[in-house]
């Protein structure tokens, strides 16, 4: 389960720096006020532990994603 939110939260960011580096406007600055509002920064922070998270999926073993998958299902 958290590998999936980690992966919708560095979706909603590589769509986020697609559109700063595209169209030069951060749509979740837009959406929460400011780059330096709050909410903004607690939507960063999450961006960044997911991507942190993600590294992991890196270096585990393709094996044991799939055994962990087939337990949940059973």
């Amino acid at each position: 389960m958290l590998d999936k939110i980690s992966l919708i939260l560095l979706i909603i960011g590589g769509l986020n720096w697609g559109s700063v580096g595209i169209f030069q406007f951060d749509l979740v600055a837009w959406i929460f006020g400011g780059q330096t509002g709050i909410i903004s920064r607690i939507v960063y922070t999450l961006v960044a532990l997911a991507a942190i998270w993600c590294i992991s999926l890196l270096f585990r073993d393709r094996d044991e994603v799939s055994h962990d998958t087939f337990a949940r299902q059973a």
